[in-house]
């Protein structure tokens, strides 16, 4: 038997114990509807198609747009981003810009639910995510851009544009910290007849505004077609 002295002794240890497997249920719980979504996807997706451009300087900004803008069929590069971008001068307003220059080329700019689910569901059904991410390291000394363009569930690692890298890894756990540390922004550069995977009619007639507003009203109005097209279908 235990003396009663070893037992006060062992007491401390065993709520440690049962506290620490608590918080491992909670959080099991937490990621359980998140992993399921994440597994209803496929086991490895990669849109090898998605150009990539190299580029540093700006945080990837000029770079990153010119790989989305590419993707959807217009002949662009980095450099020649740079000038509508207003940079040197306005890299505070690089994301503003970024956004207001891909509604001038008549896309939708759609922002993404702050989820890996999200972003995930979105490369599945063929459409890059255009994000932003840090890393506590020396690799970037700020918050980079870059497109997410792949994923592989069973090695858990996720694939981007970025920097000069055509093809950077990085696993899940990885991603999501980088990514809550840059503020959790997640955007889609759509054409107004590509709907996103599992797409919120309110989210997309708000991007058709926007669009509407930087000057590209038919573009607006075919989004807006579109939406009401698939909404009516029974």
């Amino acid at each position: 038997m235990i003396k009663e002295s070893e037992e006060l002794r062992l007491r401390p240890k065993v709520r440690t114990s049962l506290l620490a497997v608590a918080c491992a249920l909670g959080l099991a719980a937490c990621a359980g509807p998140q992993a399921t979504h994440i597994r209803s996807l496929p086991e490895r997706v990669e849109l090898t198609g998605v150009p990539a451009f190299r580029g540093d300087t700006y945080q990837g900004g000029p770079a990153t747009l010119a790989s989305m803008l590419s993707q959807q069929g217009i002949v662009i590069t980095p450099g020649l981003l740079e000038k509508p971008l207003r940079l040197p001068q306005a890299q505070a307003d690089l994301e503003r810009n970024m956004q207001g220059l891909a509604r001038e080329y008549g896309m939708l700019v759609y922002p993404l639910e702050a989820r890996l689910p999200a972003l995930l569901a979105q490369v599945a059904a063929g459409y890059p995510v255009m994000v932003r991410i840090t890393e506590g390291s020396t690799l970037w000394a700020e918050p980079r851009y870059a497109v997410l363009v792949g994923f592989n569930q069973r090695k858990h690692t996720l694939l981007l544009r970025v920097g000069r890298e055509r093809r950077h890894l990085m696993e899940f756990g990885d991603f999501e910290s980088a990514w809550k540390d840059a503020g959790q922004w997640a955007v889609l550069v759509q054409r107004p007849n590509q709907l996103p995977a599992d797409v919120n009619p309110q989210k997309w007639q708000q991007a058709a505004d926007a669009t509407a507003r930087a000057g590209q009203e038919r573009a607006a109005a075919q989004a807006l077609k579109v939406m009401a097209d698939k909404t009516a279908k029974p």
